[in-house]
């Protein structure tokens, strides 16, 4: 049989997809990057699902942009501020995984103003490194600015991530 793997014959000689008993990949964590934008919460959507379905966990890493630490310095961040401004968002986040799955959530600088190879997108995989995530489903605004911090974060992404990439 060819596909032998995926097909059986019936009594009368047909040919049936096999019933899959277990997935082609584990996952038990997705990440996915976010900004505090509504496409990000799509992202978030997204992961939240791709979790369901494989019971795995989601954390979203929030990748903090220019914007967002602005009047901060890299030697003395303003965390409180800094916290704020994500926490109403990773609120909202929460209501989405709500009773559906585990979500946890941490922040990152998306940039660094002394080390000019830092880009948004290794920031992401170098988080994806350390989480040991499975998965990572990301925001792609199509036709979106060519400047913003997620869009370049999900171009790298695409390109050099090693774990499977959903891109929304």
């Amino acid at each position: 049989m060819d596909a032998a793997a995926d097909r059986e014959r019936g009594s009368d000689g047909s040919v049936a997809d096999a019933p899959h008993d277990t997935d082609p990949f584990d996952v038990t964590t997705v990440l996915v990057p976010v900004d505090g934008s509504d496409e990000s919460m799509h992202a978030v959507e997204y992961a939240v699902a791709v979790a369901e379905r494989y019971q795995a966990r989601v954390h979203a890493l929030y990748v903090l942009d220019p914007e967002t630490v602005r009047g901060t310095t890299a030697d003395d961040p303003d965390d409180a501020a800094i916290a704020a401004t994500s926490e109403g968002f990773m609120d909202a986040a929460r209501d989405v995984a709500a009773d559906r799955v585990d979500l946890t959530h941490s922040s990152a600088y998306g940039f660094s103003p002394t080390m000019k190879s830092r880009h948004p997108g290794s920031v992401v995989l170098d988080a994806a490194a350390d989480a040991e995530v499975d998965f990572v489903v990301i925001a792609r605004e199509p036709g979106g600015e060519a400047n913003d911090l997620l869009g370049r974060a999900a171009e790298y992404v695409l390109q050099y991530a090693t774990e499977p990439v959903l891109s929304v």
